[in-house]
C-alpha cells in the first residue's frame, strides 16, 4: 500500500526542521479533528488541516476561511500531514520547505457533510471557526472554499468603499475644550485602508485604488493578521510633507518599488470604521473609536497610529508648530463618523503664520 505521508517526508529533513516527521505509516482513526495554522512563510496564508483516515488532509488558504457568504477564497490542496501536526507551532528554518513562523490559529472538531474527490463539505466546531464550509475543486490542486451558512448574529460584511468624513474650516479653536480631541493636520493624502485576510487594499479619498502606489505599506496586512479592519488615515512623507509630491502614480510595479526606496511613505491611521464584522461609524463615538484603534497596536516601519489629545487644543497647536505642520483637526469626542459628509463635528484649524 502507498504510504500517504511519503510526499510529506520527501519534502522535509528531520535533522533541519522542528516539524514532526514520523517514521511509521499512519493508522486510520475515527476522530474528526481539525487545526488551522497561521503560516508566515514567503507569503502569509492559513493552513487548514482535516483529520481523515489517519492523516491531516491539508489546504493552504491565502486569505483564510471566508467570514461570511459573500466571497469564495482560493484554497491550494497540499500534501497530507501527520496527525502530530495538530499541535505543531514553531519556526521552520529559512531555506527549508515552508520556511517561516507557524502558529495555531484555531483547532477543534468537525462534522462531515460530504466528502468526495472534488468536493468536501464540513461543519467546523472550533474556538474561532464555526459554521459550514464547502471546499470544491476547480482544477488539479486548485480549490476554492466558501462559507455556506450565515455568520454570527450581528455580523456586517466589510464595506467595499468608505467615503471619508470631512472637516469644516474654522478660524479658532472650539470652546468647551474638554469635549474635543485634537489631531495633527498632517497635510497628506487621505487614504482608507481595508485590511482583510492578511492583505491591505488602499483607496484614496475619491475611492480610487492606490494600493500599487505604495508597496511599502502592504506589509501592514500580515502584521495585523488575523485582525480585519477598515482604517481611516493619511499617506505622508516624514519629516518633510512636501516630499509626498514625488510619490505620484507609478508606471509599473518596478517604478513603484524604486519610488518607495527613494521616498518612503508612512500610513497614519487615525480612525476606525469597521472591525471584525462590526461597523463603528454610527454607534461608536470618536473617543471610543480611538481607544479601539490604539488597541490594535498599529506600529511598524511604514505605518503607525499617531497620538491625539483629548482636550488641550492650545497644546496641540503648539505641537503642530513645533513639527512644522499647518495646524490641527479638532473632533468632538462624541462624534459619530459620517461617511462622505462635511460636518462641524470636525474642525480644521490652521495655526497663525509666524
Amino acid at each position: 500500500m502507498t504510504d500517504r505521508l511519503d510526499d510529506y517526508r520527501r519534502k522535509r529533513d528531520a535533522s533541519r526542521t522542528p516539524e514532526p516527521v514520523p517514521e511509521a505509516s499512519p493508522r486510520p482513526t475515527d476522530q474528526r479533528r481539525f487545526v488551522i495554522q497561521q503560516h508566515h512563510a514567503r507569503s502569509l496564508h492559513w493552513d487548514v488541516r482535516l483529520e481523515r483516515e489517519g492523516v491531516l488532509v491539508s489546504f493552504a488558504v491565502p486569505r483564510g476561511l471566508p467570514r461570511d457568504q459573500h466571497r469564495n477564497n482560493l484554497a491550494k490542496h497540499t500534501e497530507d500531514h501527520p496527525l502530530e501536526y495538530l499541535d505543531f507551532s514553531g519556526e521552520i528554518p529559512a531555506g527549508e520547505y515552508g520556511g517561516g513562523r507557524m502558529t495555531i490559529f484555531d483547532s477543534g472538531t468537525y462534522e462531515t457533510d460530504k466528502w468526495r474527490d472534488d468536493e468536501i463539505s464540513v461543519t467546523f466546531r472550533g474556538d474561532r471557526s464555526n459554521g459550514r464550509y464547502v471546499f470544491f475543486q476547480t482544477g488539479g490542486n486548485d480549490w476554492m472554499v466558501r462559507r455556506m451558512d450565515p455568520p454570527e448574529a450581528g455580523w456586517e460584511t466589510m464595506p467595499e468603499v468608505a467615503p471619508p468624513m470631512l472637516a469644516t474650516r474654522a478660524a479658532h479653536l472650539p470652546g468647551e475644550d474638554d469635549e474635543w480631541g485634537y489631531e495633527m493636520d498632517w497635510g497628506g493624502r487621505r487614504t482608507i485602508a481595508f485590511v482583510s485576510g492578511g492583505r491591505v487594499r488602499l483607496l484614496n479619498g475619491d475611492g480610487d485604488d492606490v494600493t500599487s502606489w505604495y508597496p511599502e505599506v502592504r506589509a501592514l496586512g500580515p502584521q495585523l493578521a488575523p485582525i480585519e479592519a477598515v482604517l481611516d488615515g493619511e499617506i505622508v512623507t516624514l519629516p518633510d510633507p512636501a516630499l509626498l509630491e514625488r510619490r505620484k502614480q507609478p508606471k509599473d510595479s518596478g517604478a513603484a518599488k524604486r519610488a518607495a526606496e527613494r521616498t518612503p511613505v508612512h500610513f497614519l491611521a487615525y480612525d476606525l470604521l469597521w472591525l471584525e464584522g462590526h461597523s463603528t461609524v454610527e454607534a461608536v463615538r470618536y473617543g471610543e473609536r480611538r481607544e479601539l484603534l490604539e488597541g490594535l497596536g498599529i506600529n511598524g516601519d511604514h505605518w503607525q497610529t499617531p497620538p491625539y489629545f483629548p482636550g488641550g487644543g492650545e497644546f496641540a497647536l503648539e505641537a503642530a508648530a513645533a513639527q512644522g505642520l499647518r495646524g490641527v483637526v479638532a473632533k468632538r469626542l462624541d462624534s459619530p463618523y459620517l461617511p462622505g459628509r462635511r460636518s462641524r463635528l470636525w474642525l480644521e484649524i490652521r495655526r497663525a503664520a509666524a
